[in-house]
C-alpha cells in the first residue's frame, strides 16, 4: 500500500493548479492549511469511516467542519464549488484522511512559485531583532529565497541554535558539539 504522501502528491498538484488558475493560493493554502489541522486529530477521519455514511453526508459533515473552523477554510466550506468539488473527489476516493500530507505538499509548491523558504531557528535563548535579521539576511543570500523566519526556544540546547530550511538544517547547537567531542573522545 502506497503511503499517504504518494497518495497525496497529485491531489496537492491538482488543488495547486486550481488555486493558481484562480490567483487564489493564499485561500486554498490557508483552507488546506486549516482542513489538516481538523483531520490531524484523527476523530473527524474516524466518523468520516463510518460505513453507514453516504458521500453526500461526508461531504456535509466535512464542510460544515470547515465552515465551524472559520477563517480562510471558506474555499471547502461550500464557497467556492472548485474546493466542494475537490472534497467530494477525495471522498469519493476515501482519500480524506491524507488532507494533512495534501496540505504539506500544496505549500511546498506554493513556497517553490513564490520563492520563499519557511525557516525554524532553535535556539537555547531568545533572539533579538538584530539577531533573526542577520540569521534571514544569510539564509537569503545562501539559500537565493526570500526567507520566512520563525523561532522556538528549546532549553535542552544549551547554547546555540539550530536552523532548518526545508532539507537543510544547520546544528550549531552546543548540545551537538559536545556529543561531537564526546563521540571523539570515545573512539
Amino acid at each position: 500500500m502506497a503511503d499517504n504522501n504518494t497518495i497525496a502528491r497529485p491531489y496537492a498538484q491538482a488543488a495547486f493548479d486550481l488555486a493558481r488558475e484562480a490567483g487564489t493560493l493564499e485561500q486554498w493554502s490557508g483552507a488546506l492549511g486549516a482542513a489538516a489541522t481538523v483531520m490531524s486529530d484523527g476523530t473527524a477521519a474516524a466518523f468520516l469511516s463510518t460505513p453507514r455514511l453516504t458521500d453526500a453526508e461526508r461531504l456535509e459533515f466535512l464542510t460544515g467542519l470547515f465552515a465551524a473552523a472559520g477563517g480562510q477554510s471558506s474555499v471547502l466550506a461550500g464557497g467556492d464549488a472548485r474546493g466542494t468539488n475537490f472534497l467530494k473527489l477525495l471522498l469519493e476516493y476515501d482519500r480524506a484522511n491524507v488532507l494533512p500530507e495534501i496540505s504539506a505538499h500544496f505549500d511546498a509548491l506554493k513556497a517553490d512559485v513564490e520563492n520563499t523558504v519557511d525557516v525554524l531557528v532553535t535556539s537555547a535563548s531568545p533572539l533579538t531583532a538584530a539577531q533573526q535579521q542577520s540569521i534571514a539576511a544569510a539564509l537569503k543570500e545562501r539559500l537565493g529565497r526570500e526567507v520566512k523566519l520563525e523561532t522556538k526556544i528549546d532549553e535542552n540546547l544549551i547554547g546555540g541554535a539550530v536552523i532548518r530550511a526545508g532539507d537543510v538544517v544547520i546544528d550549531g547547537s552546543l548540545r551537538s558539539r559536545l556529543e561531537a567531542l564526546s563521540n571523539a573522545l570515545v573512539a
